[in-house]
């Protein structure tokens, strides 16, 4: 079995092999799906397990911006891990999973997140549970009562304002210290916003894109930077009560709009839970945001059998940190473990868990430094 980068020419096998595992994408779709994905196949972030010249399966590495403490850096999204049926349980899923996490590594991202169809493969390559897509379910007639100001104006958008969302969204997220979220880039923003049966509003600093999904409306983004802005919209997608009755939305654990209610009581909030791996220990600390009022060190040991562990010193102060190789001892964490600690995973949970060990006077320092409450917005 070989596994090496797709070309062009594989796409229509890759289709079959999506159909078989996801089931089939509709025409408009699969064009759709065409176009985002050529840009990978020149990039390397396309990888295909061949036995001989026939695709047994795929994945695919996509390149996201995501946000930990308001600080951005370059993230593989790993998407479309699929193996022919016939090719199952033969351990290909997970030497094609080794390579993705070698080559995102070998693309200079120090980060990767997924959204998993099974927990122990991805565990197996050193990705653990992290955070979730928050999908709530609300009543149109409770969101058409939120009572805007009129001061924000709203106006339809495009392809052509990718480049203006993009924006909106890097100073949201950064003004939120938002942890977990992730930012397509502009040319897939540009196919996103020429679906026609999307609607698509823009303010200054916020906007929605959503849809009719049978009697309901299904949100795909609502992103605020404002109080009223976030009234403005929310009110706007509510103003179809009088036809839908409810709206899911992706939202934050925390988002205003749960406090913008006036009547909440029992809320069905569905999860969908994606996985974390760091995959350079150096960088991803150096590139993550940490809260500008802690100053604290630690010693961490973090075992990678992949991609090769190390011990660090972590140096933080004014919302940054610093990471020194020593050869002293301190926490000792699997990959798997300091990835969930990146993300906030308390050090009490990952000892009693098994996954952390060693000195634990570092212990509420690490705490302190990783707090976060990471969520997504997006799937993928």
């Amino acid at each position: 079995m070989e596994i090496r980068d797709l070309t062009p020419e594989d796409l229509d096998d890759v289709l079959d092999i999506r159909k078989r595992s996801f089931g089939p994408l509709a025409a408009g779709d699969a064009d759709r799906w065409r176009q985002a994905v050529f840009p990978a196949l020149g990039e390397g972030r396309y990888l295909g397990a061949f036995d001989g010249s026939r695709l047994a399966g795929a994945a695919r590495l996509r390149q996201f911006t995501q946000w930990w403490h308001g600080k951005p850096q370059p993230m593989a999204g790993i998407q479309g891990v699929t193996i022919n049926p016939e090719d199952r349980g033969r351990g290909l899923g997970t030497r094609l999973m080794r390579a993705v996490v070698e080559r995102a590594a070998a693309l200079g991202d120090a980060v990767s997140a997924l959204y998993p169809a099974t927990t122990p493969l991805y565990r197996s390559v050193g990705y653990e549970h992290a955070g979730a897509q928050h999908n709530v379910t609300l009543p149109a007639e409770a969101l058409r009562q939120i009572r805007p100001s009129g001061q924000v104006k709203l106006r339809r958008m495009g392809p052509g304002d990718a480049a203006e969302l993009v924006s909106v969204l890097h100073r949201v997220h950064a003004a939120a210290r938002s942890s977990g979220p992730v930012t397509w880039d502009e040319g897939t923003w540009s196919l996103w916003l020429g679906i026609e049966d999307d609607f698509l509003y823009l303010a200054e600093d916020g906007f929605v894109v959503y849809r009719w999904r049978g009697d309901d409306l299904l949100v795909d983004n609502l992103v605020a930077g404002s109080g009223e802005t976030a009234r403005a919209l929310w009110s706007m997608v509510g103003s179809a009560s009088s036809i839908a009755r409810n709206v899911v939305a992706p939202v934050a654990p925390d988002d205003p709009v749960l406090w913008l209610l006036r009547e909440r009581s029992k809320e069905e909030v569905k999860q969908a839970r994606w996985m974390f791996r760091v995959l350079d220990v150096a960088a991803a600390v150096e590139r993550r945001g940490y809260p500008a009022h802690v100053t604290c060190d630690a010693v961490v040991t973090v075992e990678d059998p992949l991609l090769g562990g190390g011990t660090w010193r972590l140096e933080f102060a004014g919302g940054s940190c610093a990471a020194t190789a020593v050869s002293e001892p301190g926490v000792v964490l699997s990959v798997n473990a300091f990835s969930a600690l990146y993300a906030g995973v308390p050090t009490a949970t990952l000892r009693m868990s098994g996954l952390m060990s060693g000195d634990e006077r570092y212990d509420e320092a690490l705490d302190t430094a990783f707090a976060a409450k990471p969520y997504m917005l997006d799937s993928f």
